[in-house]
């Protein structure tokens, strides 16, 4: 007991802190280059502050995942907007986000965190399945619809995050008759949670251990879906 209660405080140690959400804020307000070169230093600090983090975030899954993103550095996207394909022609996304990859090929699934003033979320599941996964996913979902409901209709996983997002066709994929059982969900091309956190929460001293918490919530649904995904329709090893 006492060795869990010191582990707890020492991350509880690890904070968001109120100066990064403000030089989010000042960065959204004044979205150029010369303001940002002009706080170089700022951000550069408010990027550690992320980058530490996440370094604890990691080191706090790990107690019960196995996670491939090995630090906070390689885990945070860029800051700098890519405006070559984009009607956005801002240089700077105002947020600190980033994306926490699992052990593959055993272990499927992905943790995303966005940390922005005013809109703060973390997110997991499956963005963009390869064809062959999503194939075997439906699949999946013909077999064992009444196993998915019980799945996705579990009090905690609804408790966290709601019902479960993604895109969608419009009527049925291909290969699948419209009036499947099953519609409902073969219907969706992607497997998507969110959770949303308010300004206050972010920068509370428990922050971290509620987002670890809150990743630790969809584990039954990611161990399934790599149960799914590393075998075929007979249930054989790949």
């Amino acid at each position: 007991m006492i060795r869990k209660d010191f582990n707890y405080l020492q991350h509880m140690k690890i904070v968001i802190e109120k100066s990064t959400f403000d030089f989010l804020k000042g960065l959204k307000r004044n979205n150029n280059r010369e303001w940002f070169e002009k706080n170089k230093k700022i951000y550069l600090e408010a990027q550690a502050n992320v980058s530490t983090w996440v370094n604890q975030l990691i080191h706090e899954m790990n107690r019960h995942d196995q996670l491939q993103t090995v630090n906070g550095k390689e885990s945070l996207y860029r800051i700098y907007n890519d405006v070559r394909f984009s009607e956005d022609k801002t240089p700077y996304n105002p947020r600190f986000a980033g994306y926490l990859k699992r052990e593959k090929p055993m272990l499927r699934g992905g943790y995303y965190y966005w940390i922005k003033p005013g809109a703060s979320r973390v997110a997991c599941g499956f963005a963009h399945p390869k064809p062959e996964d999503l194939k075997r996913i439906r699949e999946d979902i013909e077999l064992n619809r009444q196993e998915w409901r019980k799945l996705l209709s579990g009090k905690k996983l609804r408790a966290t995050f709601g019902e479960m997002q993604g895109d969608q066709v419009k009527t049925s994929p291909r290969g699948f008759a419209i009036d499947n059982p099953a519609i409902e969900l073969l219907r969706y091309k992607q497997y998507w949670f969110e959770h949303s956190f308010t300004d206050n929460e972010v920068l509370s001293p428990d922050f971290l251990h509620r987002v670890n918490e809150t990743f630790k919530t969809i584990r039954p649904f990611f161990n399934y879906m790599s149960d799914v995904l590393t075998t075929n329709r007979n249930g054989e090893l790949l």
